[in-house]
């Protein structure tokens, strides 16, 4: 009876232990399917790259005007310190001839051997030498005093000096450091864009460069297959101040018009980040160049420029005024007339005549 039931359980368990491993690896295989499935990394389509890699221009726009104003303030920061440096320099040089001064007098007084001036003028015989004798040790005591007292001033001034000084050495390197974070912050987001595109193959690249192209020309909305569709917002209409480079500028005021003629001799240069010219400019870059040109100095950022005139509205817009687009007015460009402006778009494209209905809208400055 006790071998019957051993074999019973022994024929159970062999039976048992064959079901849970076939359970076992049903249920593997099923885990190991879904997971595939769950972590797979699909293809991304061509309008998902182009709206990924839009997505990483605009950031990388926002970060290079961040980089923009932290390069400003260490070019600031740099040459305050420049200048203190100079000037402690300088009140050394004070320094050093004041204790020279000093040193020439105390040399004089052991060669004389430390007598009192005044006991050594009266033991001259002759009144007339005493006398001139008095008055060339007054001017002597006078100038050592003096001497002394130069000597405390530029003691002072250094000091002071050397505080400004480490003050300006700890802004600066805290906006150098500011600067370094946002280049990585540029250069990264410029990297994934580069990446992504690298995923299309040849043909769909072409699609993609084409529709970008089209859109900046003709401002309508590219599709991902490479066809067009018009954009919602108002058609824009051509004039004489809005169409090739070519063409006369039409601006309202002299120094508009200088800024425009000196845009369009930029046409067709490329975008380089933080740049200001003469070979490359970012947006910003471009705009500033272009006012300077007409002898107006702009700020440095585009989040700074906007406040840098008076604020029109879009349907006020002249030619000459500042354009800026984005939320976070990461992006400018120079109205020419006609719902077109000058612009450096962003890596890869260079600088063009294009719709400001080609990004979201974010105001205008008129400036000059």
């Amino acid at each position: 009876m006790a071998a019957h039931r051993k074999s019973a359980q022994s024929l159970l368990g062999g039976q048992a232990a064959r079901t849970a491993a076939t359970l076992a690896l049903a249920s593997a295989a099923t885990a190991t399917l879904f997971e595939g499935s769950g972590h797979a990394d699909p293809r991304p389509t061509a309008a998902q790259v182009r709206a990924q890699v839009d997505r990483l221009y605009e950031e990388a726009g926002a970060a290079t005007e961040r980089y923009n104003g932290a390069k400003e303030k260490a070019d600031e920061a740099r040459a305050a310190f420049d200048r203190l440096r100079d000037e402690a320099a300088r009140r050394t040089r004070r320094l050093n001839d004041a204790r020279d001064a000093l040193g020439a007098v105390a040399a004089a007084q052991y060669r004389s051997g430390g007598l009192d001036p005044t006991v050594r003028l009266v033991l001259t015989s002759d009144p007339d030498q005493y006398l001139a004798r008095a008055a060339l040790a007054e001017k002597a005591g006078d100038r050592q005093a003096a001497a002394i007292r130069a000597v405390r001033r530029e003691l002072g001034a250094i000091g002071q000096l050397r505080g400004e000084s480490a003050e300006r050495l700890t802004a600066l390197r805290g906006h150098e450091a500011e600067l370094r974070r946002q280049k990585a912050a540029v250069l990264g987001r410029l990297g994934s864009a580069r990446t992504l595109l690298a995923r299309l193959t040849a043909e769909e690249r072409a699609r993609y460069e084409a529709a970008t192209a089209a859109r900046n020309i003709s401002g309508t909305s590219a599709r991902p297959d490479g066809t067009h569709a018009p954009t919602t917002s108002a058609p824009v209409r051509a004039d004489r101040s809005s169409g090739s480079a070519r063409g006369p500028v039409g601006a309202p005021a002299s120094r508009a018009a200088q800024a425009i003629t000196f845009a369009r001799a930029q046409l067709g240069k490329p975008y380089v980040w933080g740049a200001t010219g003469p070979s490359g400019y970012d947006c910003s870059g471009l705009t500033q160049a272009a006012w300077r040109a007409a002898g107006v100095s702009l700020p440095r950022t585009t989040y700074t420029q906007i406040n840098a005139g008076k604020r029109v509205s879009r349907s006020q817009l002249a030619p000459g005024d500042l354009v800026f687009f984005y939320s976070g007015i990461s992006h400018v460009g120079l109205y020419v007339g006609g719902g077109q402006m000058i612009h450096a778009p962003r890596p890869g494209a260079p600088i063009r005549v294009a719709p400001i209905d080609e990004m979201p809208f974010a105001g205008a400055t008129r400036v000059g």
